[in-house]
């Protein structure tokens, strides 16, 4: 009997090496924002793609991008498959040393960035190569591996679009549900920061001549924290929000003269953060000279997944010869933005695991491994 593409595919695992690239990967800690260890692992995977396709490192004022175009091996001419990931984890430098150490121990990874999503980036990257080894059919492979997902993608969202011109189908490299089910729609995320600007005073000698902006920032998140409240009721299940950041004074004798919040919005549809964003916009100042500003720090827009998607999901699942599960996410990716344009797209193709942003985070070996197979099955069935 002849075997199987999925058991030739694992027949070219080596777990031992795809635990020492994940190490690696993991050792090589690049939190958002850092310039130079953005350039470092964006460095580090180019070399690694560079032997299946053309890689181009795209440096921003976020860090460095990677684009890699992998030519087709098939017997007719097919449209690209975009493989999304991103190099950039939540975790500061240091952690590794600190609250969150490396270790692998009964089939069970864990280190800063191992299931968010650096085991992801061994998936494409080996089910590629996989696929190259055995000179199996595959697609044209689009890759684009961002440098700013965990803070919004705001340098990369425009090199998303980009890359997801002309495609037949995108894959998400974010971790699974737990279960293992891919993820098929997300909330949109939109992250804003709420600055009030008051002004200072001695707080015994002149207290009338000050303007809190802390009084009058509270005030505004009162007036905020009713009006969404207002929206959610009017569209239940659409709408999460978290103040996740407050500061502003410094000294308990001065009357403090700029606060702000750092908020962050989910949204199940458009129509809920235009509700939402209508309420931001209409705040006005509760104090005479405050002044309130708003900025927008990152937006994604919501996915509700399609027919397309649906259809997308069901093919992996007989490429596979497997029931593959899907269903809709909280958390917000690049895919949202690949989805809501109404491109075929499923995420969800990293390994399983847990502790997302927690120092529980962990990845399960075996998963790792069948996520390359699944992966390389499906494309090579795509051709």
């Amino acid at each position: 009997m002849a075997q199987s593409v999925a058991d030739r595919i694992r027949e070219q695992l080596d777990e031992q090496a795809l635990v020492a690239e994940l190490t690696t990967l993991i050792e090589l800690e690049s939190p958002s924002h850092d310039l130079a260890s953005s350039a470092e692992i964006a460095g580090l995977l180019a070399a690694a793609w560079t032997t299946l396709g053309e890689a181009r490192i795209e440096p921003s004022s976020a860090g460095s991008h990677l684009i890699v175009d992998v030519p087709s091996v098939a017997s007719s001419e097919t449209s690209p498959v975009l493989l999304l990931g991103h190099s950039d984890t939540v975790w500061p430098i240091g952690t590794l040393v600190g609250s969150v150490p490396f270790s692998v121990a009964d089939g069970v990874l864990r280190g800063p960035g191992a299931y968010d999503m650096k085991s992801g980036l061994v998936v494409m990257l080996a089910a590629v190569r996989a696929l190259a080894a055995l000179d199996l059919p595959r697609p044209p492979i689009r890759v684009l591996i961002a440098a700013d997902e965990e803070v919004g993608s705001g340098s990369a969202t425009a090199l998303v679009r980009e890359a997801a011109a002309g495609v037949q189908a995108v894959f998400g490299f974010e971790s699974p549900h737990p279960d293992g089910a891919l993820k098929v729609g997300r909330l949109g995320s939109t992250r804003v920061k709420l600055k009030v600007v008051g002004r200072e005073s001695h707080a015994a000698l002149d207290p009338d001549g000050g303007v809190s902006a802390i009084e009058e920032l509270v005030d505004q998140l009162l007036v905020l924290r009713t009006e969404v409240a207002r929206v959610s009721a009017a569209r239940p299940g659409e709408v999460l929000v978290n103040v996740g950041g407050v500061s502003g004074g410094g000294r308990t004798n001065v009357v403090p003269g700029a606060a702000e919040a750092l908020i962050g919005f989910r949204f199940a549809s458009a129509a809920a953060e235009a509700d939402v964003m209508a309420v931001l916009d209409g705040l006005a100042p509760v104090r005479p000279g405050a002044v309130i500003e708003l900025e927008v720090l990152s937006s994604r827009p919501a996915w509700a997944a399609s027919s397309a998607d649906q259809a997308l999901l069901a093919r992996v699942g007989e490429l596979a010869g497997l029931e593959v599960p899907g269903r809709p996410a909280a958390g917000a990716a690049d895919t949202n933005t690949t989805g809501s344009l109404g491109i075929p797209t499923l995420d969800g193709f990293g390994p399983r695991g847990g502790g997302a942003h927690a120092v529980s985070e962990h990845v399960l070996l075996a998963s790792l491994l069948d996520r390359i197979v699944l992966l390389g099955t499906v494309l090579t069935g795509l051709a």
